[in-house]
């Protein structure tokens, strides 16, 4: 442990002020840092809302197989040997357990072969057998042919003995009869294989049996080359014929190789191979009797052998326990050596075929053992050796080892072979590591399920493997667990339930194509009842709920069946439970069982389930807000008969639902957005007059826009010149998103040339290629056919707001659909790009029929359009653009800032700069084609997606497959390992390291800075850092732990490392034109850092992956507060300070923020101090402040729930969030004569209120005093001020270009007006100053674009 830890501090050195401490301080992290909860760390933060990518399913059997017809040739010729082999003698005799010679050779030859039919029924009883005797080749023709005709498609078997007859020939001939018996007639495989057709198999007993596979497979070549000519050349005389069957179906099995005879031992069967096939266990314990080791087990003979009591196929017996561990160890066997599509073929997929080949691996270890090599085609891989049957040995051994006192009449002891394989497989699930081999025993698993003694302790192990992951569950399916579990439904076990609701909930995950199986077994009923019973704890009933969604999903029997089932009844009842996962799932089964279910949906209407869902879109788990809108969703989505009663409950659904318009989490908003598409999509026309309206009001009323004035604040020159620094491309959704929310992306106007009014101007081809051909240029990957840009649509939602739009008509004012649209138009502006774009989507496509329908004649004029210009992809349907007003700007493609893109001609625009956007760096023809909203990782374009069928060859945009992937993403948690301690849980995992690494970093820091903090400081202008930003600083922030600072301009953030001196990143927020970063900060800055910016707007953003190799990525943006429209702003005009604030007017946004609770307070120009929950994602509380004045400073102490706001009326005023919203007012402090700069609220538990207002007055108030207790004056003209909470210093920086640096005293003790070194230029007017939160660092930032950092003496540091 000491070693790593010098380690880790080796690797951190580097961020160390004071050479490495000794390792004994250095041991202990700060234990409050593991208490402090992390917020937006959640699964839902961290990854894609997606289902997981669907396993190529491989277990299900496409074609299984019977073996219905079998041809039993025997070539004997008792008493007379073939000429070619010369026997030993005494020889090997037993044909079929028959000595010949014992009867006459007739009787012995009908004898043998009933006796081989009979061997063979054991395994397949059902099959048609037909013995040919001793027969001529017209015999095995006729034989052959008829048994192909009456089998048709299935499988026949062609067993051939040839011990009678010669060895078969290189030409590929084997031997049968003449009439007479005079002479031995060859018959020729490739004959044999036309009259068995495909798909056969074939079973070979002879010495040299190899040569027939070898024959077989040259003439099976032959005939692919003959179907191969016979197609190309219709003319060729093979054409003519009938074509030879192929044989890629056929499978064999033969005695040995090629070179080989068969043994003649005397003890052993003359028909060896087919003894080892047709009755294994006979010749397997009569092999091990004759090996060295079975005078180990005293008293057992040959004779004793054939006395095992009991049946085959009674597992309770001997003979049957014998038999049930063969076919297990064999099994085994097979799945753990061969490839598992071999495996499904051979041992899967017909029963008499496996059984042959469980079979044939005992053929192969005993023939081995007399040098006789079986040989298969399709060939296996060796198995003689395997571990396993030394299991099989020893087994044999203990059952035989009692044979001679179970004679004697006493009781016989069951193996312990099962038992002690679920051993082997338990301690492999304990003991293995993640990526190993899989288990061995898993079949021997399956073959326990169907014994009662050891059923439950196999379903648990089972439980287990399949909870390592959907590989696991995969491999379980492939071994042929399914019907086994399937079957096990029908058990009225108790104690099975809770594993078979986990089994089955594991497989659903995985595979979902199950639901059809289980309804059709009645399976649905096992789970409808295991939820219906309240004794079981919730965990199963969740996972019960989970298999019902998944049996009722995209499955109308399956929601018949469960509607039958009364499982909406069911689930309403469980919709309070306390188990927040089983509430997810109750919501998804019913958004899941009446969707495009309308007899499901009256059932709901009647149990009133819309009124009982309602109350989960207050719950505290965002997933299952989710859920539940995802419910309500698909229950107006419905597009069953439309009633004056279903528009009523439609209608007061779909205002339930916007209530949810800014909640705090993503997921739930775009779950939201999809619900409204569903209704949108049921009252089209409604919406589309509602639209029509909008956009003409939209037409007549001029908006006091910000966006539309061109001011010269808005201008920063540095941005157009040629130095600067390329943004850095965030990770592709917030990328498009940026090239999209700089927003003044008017579309249409690539499609349409606008005329001197300013309306459509006449179609004309000419007109339209021009724009077209302009269009396709542009790169950018939004080039869907938008209607409404987002400009349009931004300055509808404000019309919305002030205009009086009651000259609707036919539609009231306040109709549901006008609000809904409100709702639309409000989420199309949502600071999550996702969102947004669902949003524009279902804007759009109302937007897109509304024009369409009020201008029928423009259908004829685009479809021949769309002829004439083809070249241009976004040519596809003609589009209207009503923006109407001044004439809109040049839409910039993401290439904006790489001029390798020509640009539109302009056509009277005014000059105004281009929006920031980062660059995609997309090459124009490719890139066109992503659809605005690609996924994260989109593979491309698809091809497929542009050939729409409609007449004008536009997109549908709202489908009612619009889908957010939650369902799907949710139940991804079933697929994954649920027992398994979490990796940050895990002590030795690199998570854990990690963040122990961190741990002991910010003890460090803060240790080390209180060393330098209580020495004093006495001077602090020692510049340690100094760059020019991108844009004018407005806000920074230090990172608390590493050497990180981060600091925004108007719409970017760049990040700087201060004590190299480099810059690590430079991306863009993506917020509006018109809108500014106003506040920023770290979340989780003791551990995993994630940075926070809150806009002007309202908006609040998460991003992570910042300042290190990665993209920059959004975690969650939500509007932290609704009511900040931007045109509100600046109402409270404060007094001129500087340029930016002057222009910009007002607080903006401020913010603070408490880890320990997770709560963060927002306020600004707004009349409350909103708290939101960050664990919820939900607002808990509106604190009213009672002012008529914007909050411009927050700050807030979790340990006496207080929060200070300071006011823009000079104003300072203390709230306790304990209490009510009337009376939480606890004291206002009114000594400031004029907008307050900053109030801060000390930490400690007695800490007081220090205040400073824009006049340079500090004021030091006690919360439990109502006046002031000190008073200092600092500079007049404050811009900017800092408080340092460990040094007692405040800093303060003046639109006279200087900064003031005081000690608690009121002293400065330092006065900075030049920067250092460089031509000792003077400091512009500061725009925002920072302290670091330990060490004493004073980050500037100023006008002219720098940004400087200030410490204490190098002495002190």
């Amino acid at each position: 442990m000491q070693l790593l830890a010098g380690a880790l501090m080796k690797m951190d050195s580097d961020l160390l002020h004071s050479p490495a401490v000794g390792l004994a301080e250095e041991e202990e992290a700060d234990m409050n840092d593991w208490k402090l909860p992390l917020t937006f760390m959640k699964k839902r933060h961290l990854e894609k809302i997606e289902g997981s990518k669907a396993l190529a399913q491989s277990w299900r059997m496409k074609d299984r197989m019977k073996t219905v017809s079998v041809a039993l040739v025997l070539c004997l010729n008792v008493g007379v040997d073939p000429p070619d082999v010369v026997k030993t003698s005494p020889c090997a005799r037993l044909e079929c357990w028959i000595d010949p010679l014992s009867m006459s050779p007739q009787k012995a030859l009908e004898t043998i072969g009933a006796n081989l039919q009979k061997q063979y029924e054991n395994w397949q009883p059902r099959a048609r057998y037909k013995q040919s005797l001793d027969p001529t080749v017209d015999e095995v023709k006729k034989l052959c042919t008829s048994l192909r005709r009456n089998a048709k498609e299935e499988r026949v078997l062609f067993h051939y003995n040839g011990h009678g007859v010669p060895r078969p020939t290189v030409n590929g001939e084997i031997w049968v009869f003449n009439k007479n018996y005079t002479q031995y007639i060859p018959l020729s495989i490739y004959d044999l294989q036309t009259w068995m057709g495909s798909p056969s198999i074939f079973v070979y007993d002879c010495s040299n049996a190899g040569i027939i596979v070898k024959s077989f497979k040259q003439f099976a070549l032959q005939r692919e080359q003959e179907l191969e000519v016979a197609a190309i050349n219709p003319s060729h005389p093979l054409a003519q014929m009938p074509l030879p069957p192929s044989m890629k179906n056929c499978i064999q099995l033969a005695a040995c190789e090629a070179s080989e005879l068969l043994p003649m031992n005397p003890d052993l069967p003359a028909d060896l191979f087919t003894s080892c096939l047709t009755t294994p266990i006979t010749i397997a314990l009569r092999w091990f009797c004759m090996q060295k080791s079975a005078k180990l087990v005293p008293g057992v003979t040959l004779d004793l052998i054939e006395k095992i009591p009991g049946r085959l196929n009674d597992r309770r017996t001997p003979l049957g326990e014998l038999n049930w561990i063969f076919t297990a160890i064999t099994d085994t066997i097979a799945w753990n050596v061969l490839p598992r599509d071999l495996f499904q073929k051979l041992f899967r997929q017909d029963l008499l075929v496996a059984s042959l080949f469980r079979n044939f691996l005992l053929a192969e270890r005993i023939m081995r053992s007399y040098n006789c090599t079986p040989v298969s085609s399709p060939r296996l891989p060796p198995t003689y050796m395997h571990a396993m049957w030394q299991a099989w040995d020893l087994a044999v051994d203990i059952c035989l080892s009692q044979l001679p006192t179970i004679m004697e009449g006493t009781a016989f002891r069951p193996s312990e072979f099962f038992t002690q394989q679920l051993t082997a497989f338990e301690v492999w699930l304990t003991m293995g590591v993640e990526n190993r081999n899989p288990p061995e025993q898993l079949p021997i698993v399956l073959q326990v399920l169907l014994s009662q003694v050891h059923r439950l302790r196999a379903l648990e192990l089972l439980g287990q493997f399949l909870d390592l992951g959907p590989w696991a569950v995969s491999l379980a399916l492939s071994v042929g667990i399914f019907p086994y579990v399937l079957k096990l439904l029908q058990s009225s076990a108790r104690e099975l339930r809770p594993l078979l609701v986990f089994i089955w909930a594991k497989i659903l995950a995985v595979d979902s194509s199950c639901q059809a199986d289980l309804v059709k077994d009645n399976g649905h009923k096992y789970f409808l009842s295991v939820l219906a019973d309240n004794y079981m704890p919730a965990e199963h009933r969740t996972m019960a709920v989970f298999i019902l969604a998944v049996i009722v999903n995209n499955y109308s029997t399956g929601q018949e069946a469960c509607l039958q089932g009364n499982l909406i009844a069911n689930c309403l009842e469980q919709l309070s439970d306390p188990h927040p996962l089983l509430r997810q799932w109750v919501a998804i089964c019913l958004g899941r069982i009446w969707q495009n279910f309308d007899p499901a949906r009256w059932c709901g209407v009647r149990d009133s389930a819309h009124e009982k869902l309602y109350t989960l879109l207050s719950d505290p788990i965002p997933e299952v807000r989710c859920a539940a809108v995802f419910a309500l969703g698909t229950f107006v989505g419905n597009s069953g008969e439309r009633t004056d009663h279903s528009t009523t409950i439609d209608h007061n659904v779909a205002m339930m639902l916007a209530q949810l318009i800014n909640d705090g989490s993503p997921v739930v908003r775009k779950e939201l957005v999809v619900a409204l598409s569903h209704l949108v999509v049921q009252y089209e026309s409604n919406f589309c007059t509602v639209a029509l309206q909008f956009i003409e009001e939209e037409k007549n009323y001029s908006v006091p826009s910000p966006a539309n004035t061109t001011e010269p604040g808005n201008l920063t020159p540095v941005r157009d010149s040629p130095a600067i620094p390329r943004l850095r491309s965030v990770n592709s959704y917030t990328n498009i998103r940026a090239v999209t929310t700089a927003r003044n992306l008017n579309k249409s106007l690539q499609n349409l040339n606008l005329n001197e009014e300013g309306g459509p101007a006449a179609f004309s081809p000419g007109n339209l290629s021009t724009s077209s051909s302009a269009s396709s240029t542009l790169g950018s990957p939004d080039n869907d056919e938008y209607i409404l840009s987002f400009e349009t649509i931004d300055k509808m939602r404000r019309v919305s707001s002030y205009s009086s739009l009651n000259s609707l008509i036919g539609v009231s004012f306040n109709s549901v659909y006008t609000q809904i649209w409100r709702v639309l138009l409000h989420l199309a502006a949502d600071p999550f790009p996702e969102v947004s774009d669902l949003a524009m989507k279902v804007l759009n496509s109302i937007a897109y029929k509304a024009t369409m329908n009020a201008r029928p004649q423009r259908i004829l004029d685009s479809a021949s359009l769309t002829k004439s210009a083809p070249a241009s992809p976004t040519s596809k349907g003609t589009l209207i653009h009503q923006a109407g007003g001044s004439p809109p700007m040049p839409s910039t493609s993401s290439s904006s800032l790489t001029n390798d893109v020509p640009k539109p001609p302009n056509r009277e625009q005014p000059a105004t700069r281009p929006p920031y956007t980062p660059t995609l760096g997309g090459q124009a023809p490719h890139s066109h084609q992503f659809p605005r909203t690609r996924k994260m990782f989109d593979k491309g374009p698809e091809q497929g997606a542009e050939d729409g069928d409609e007449p004008v060859g536009h997109r549908n945009y709202v489908s009612l497959s619009l889908q957010t992937g939650l369902c799907d993403w949710s139940a991804k948690y079933f697929a994954q390992p649920v027992t398994k301690i979490p990796e940050e849980h895990d002590l030795e995992s690199q998570v854990r390291m990690e963040r122990q690494w961190r741990f002991l970093r910010n003890a460090r820091v803060r240790r080390q800075s209180r060393v330098i903090t209580q020495r004093g400081i006495s001077r602090l202008d020692d510049q340690i850092f100094i760059n020019r930003n991108p844009g004018v600083p407005s806000v920074v922030k230090f990172h608390p732990f590493n050497t990180c600072i981060a600091v925004a301009d108007k719409d970017s953030i760049c990040f700087w490392d201060w004590e190299k001196g480099e810059r690590l990143d430079y991306f863009y927020n993506g917020n509006p034109r018109y809108t500014r970063i106003t506040a920023m900060q770290y979340l989780n800055g003791h551990d995993c850092s994630l940075l926070l910016t809150a806009t002007d707007d309202g908006a609040l953003r998460i991003w992570k992956n910042f300042a290190d190799q990665k993209n920059p990525e959004m975690v969650t943006a939500w509007q932290g507060l609704s009511d900040m429209l931007p045109t509100t702003r600046g109402l409270a005009r404060r007094v001129s300070i500087y340029l930016d604030r002057s222009k910009q007017g007002g607080a903006g946004m401020v913010v603070d923020w408490e880890q320990e609770t997770g709560l963060l307070m927002t306020s600004g120009d707004v009349r409350i101090i909103r708290i939101w929950d960050t664990d919820r994602e939900m607002k808990v509380q509106d604190i009213p402040t009672g002012a008529d004045s914007c909050v411009t400073s927050l700050s807030c102490d979790s340990h006496r729930s207080l929060v200070v706001a300071g006011l823009g009326d000079g104003s300072v005023r203390v709230f306790d969030r304990r209490m009510g919203p009337n009376e939480c007012r606890v004291m206002t402090y009114r000594e400031h004569g004029a907008w307050v700069v900053k109030a801060h609220l000390q930490k400690e538990a007695d800490g007081n209120i220090i205040s400073v207002s824009v006049n340079g007055d500090v004021r030091f108030f006690e919360p439990r005093t109502p006046d002031s207790i000190n008073v200092l004056q600092t500079v007049k003209g404050l811009t900017a001020l800092d408080i340092h909470p460990q040094a007692n210093l405040f800093a303060c920086g003046s639109m006279n270009q200087f900064i003031a640096v005081y000690n608690s005293n009121g002293d400065v003790i330092s006065n900075i007006k030049y920067y250092d070194g460089f031509m000792g230029q003077r400091i512009g007017a500061i725009s925002c100053l920072a302290f670091h939160p330990y060490w004493p660092h004073l980050a500037v930032g100023s006008n002219d674009y720098y940004m400087s950092i200030y410490s204490a003496e190098k002495r002190l540091r």
